[in-house]
């Protein structure tokens, strides 16, 4: 069976406290469980993202499935990623 390797995005915007906080969140989880990488991206930099989200921020997508918008939902993201395997842990946040 191959392995599905997995991507988590954050849709966030620059000032926003609520981005900022999932992040941060997202961050100290992945100390201390294997998450599939992570990519930040701004709604701003693209006029699809704003029709979609507009002020909507943040948004947590799991294979560009939305997961959980505003706060992080740990259960609903651990529901999902459970009896996955994950790939290997690069929780390197890059900014688009």
């Amino acid at each position: 069976m191959p392995q599905v390797h997995r991507r988590l995005t954050v849709v966030h915007r620059r000032d926003c406290q609520l981005c900022d906080e999932m992040l941060a969140e997202l961050a100290a989880l992945a100390r201390r469980l294997p998450l599939p990488p992570l990519e930040v991206v701004d709604v701003d930099s693209d006029p699809q993202l704003q029709r979609r989200h507009g002020l909507d921020v943040p948004v947590l997508l799991l294979d560009g499935s939305v997961v959980c918008r505003h706060r992080l939902d740990l259960d609903e993201l651990t529901r999902l990623l459970r009896g996955q395997r994950a790939a290997p842990a690069d929780s390197t946040v890059r900014a688009s």
